[in-house]
């Protein structure tokens, strides 16, 4: 059970997946709500400190280089996409935005994706690591009710 629990932290931290492929995943496994919730939201804010002190540096030292730099290049142009959007629309709103951008779980969204921007934005540390937090715990919550079925009602 535990490898099946590590699986479940090595997926939410993987860019693109995070928490919307390992909540699934661990429910398709049979493994508890609470604690697969629990071990995917350590698995992907596990990152977020590390993406935010020094994503932005290597990709910047990286986009010129030959082997890596078209996808370097590339995180970096959707990392200013999503800040700049971000940014537009938040104004003064922006640690809300953040929060809303992270929580909301699709493609291109997630801890990865709003870390960088918030690291391109310059904002504070501590308000970027709360609000991708609370945006985290907010997909987290969407992804259970999503995987089981607590939306088929609706839908």
């Amino acid at each position: 059970m535990f490898k099946k629990y590590i699986m479940v932290f090595l997926i939410s931290m993987i860019p693109l997946v995070e928490i919307r492929g390992a909540i699934p995943y661990a429910v398709g496994i049979g493994l508890p709500k609470i604690t697969s919730y629990i071990v995917a939201i350590i698995g992907n804010m596990a990152p977020v400190p590390v993406i935010y002190l020094f994503a932005r540096k290597v990709l910047e030292w990286g986009k010129d280089k030959k082997v890596i730099g078209k996808f370097f290049t590339w995180c970096l142009v959707k990392g200013e996409r999503g800040g700049k959007k971000l940014s537009a629309k938040a104004g003064k709103g922006l640690f809300w935005a953040l929060f809303i951008f992270v929580g909301i779980p699709l493609p291109g969204t997630g801890a990865w994706t709003g870390t960088l921007a918030a690291s391109i934005l310059n904002m504070d540390f501590k308000k970027s690591v709360a609000a991708v937090m609370a945006g985290v715990l907010m997909a987290g919550l969407i992804m259970m009710a999503i995987s089981f079925g607590l939306f088929e009602v609706i839908f």
